[in-house]
């Protein structure tokens, strides 16, 4: 007897936020669902967990399908719960965060909360995917990436991911997109600064500003160039950051 796909759904913007409202239309004709995600936005929080103060998880709502719960914690810590509280009898097929309101391309997928709830998925062996629209706006248009979205799941679905490995899905804001392109990240950084301002009560404080740099900007393969070119980049990553190729370059040291 074939059962539906039960499938995880987190992300780092809050339960309600318009994306994961909108991945949740996407992906509920595909199998039965339960959403597990921050009560409030969690931007940038990685693979952050709470240590220091309990959690709360709270059913928010049921039905034939779907069910949503809502956490005090980070989005891994909403990856933790759903595996300790809410799957205890079955293992959930696959695991999709998003959709980011934000690009988590190039190096941001180390800062990104809805990236750190898909490695957390993925170190439980769940074929996990990050969804992410180069937008922050509160009405962004998810909508051109509809079919896309719907692709790259069934696919998941259907072929699962090698153990370890995971799913990064950028998609430019443009009304329309050209297709989906296979990319590595890009290599880039962010500059940072910090706006100094003096504290009404004495002393200074801080607000972090910067701008990102793309350090290759005309490499093709890269996800950044992807995106430019009005196509979602997918990056297969991967929880393993073992430098292979230098270890060899490692033994000449003779440590």
């Amino acid at each position: 007897m074939n059962r539906r796909p039960l499938i995880l759904l987190s992300n780092d913007d809050g339960y309600m936020a318009p994306g994961i409202l909108f991945l949740i239309e996407v992906l509920r004709p595909l199998g039965d669902l339960v959403v597990v995600a921050p009560n409030t936005g969690q931007s940038g929080m990685s693979a952050a967990i709470t240590v220091k103060t309990p959690l709360l998880l709270n059913l928010v709502s049921k039905e034939e399908g779907l069910s949503v719960y809502r956490s005090t914690g980070t989005p891994v810590d909403c990856v933790k719960l759903a595996m300790n509280q809410v799957f205890t009898e079955r293992k959930p097929d696959a695991a999709f965060s998003g959709i980011n309101h934000g690009t988590n391309s190039s190096v941001a997928i180390h800062y990104s909360g809805t990236l750190g709830a898909v490695l957390e998925a993925c170190m439980n062996g769940i074929p996990a995917v990050g969804f992410s629209l180069d937008n922050h706006s509160f009405d962004a248009n998810f909508e051109p990436a509809r079919a896309y979205m719907e692709k790259i799941a069934m696919a998941v679905l259907k072929n699962g991911l090698p153990e370890g490995y995971c799913l990064n899905v950028n998609i430019p804001a443009i009304p329309e997109l050209k297709g989906i392109r296979l990319c590595r990240q890009a290599r880039g950084r962010w500059i940072e600064e910090f706006d100094k301002r003096k504290h009404p009560q004495g002393g200074n404080y801080y607000w972090l500003t910067g701008n990102f740099h793309n350090d290759e900007p005309e490499a093709e393969d890269t996800d950044m160039f992807a995106m430019r070119e009005g196509y979602i980049s997918v990056v297969p990553s991967t929880i393993d950051m073992t430098a292979y190729s230098f270890m060899e370059n490692m033994k000449s040291w003779n440590l």
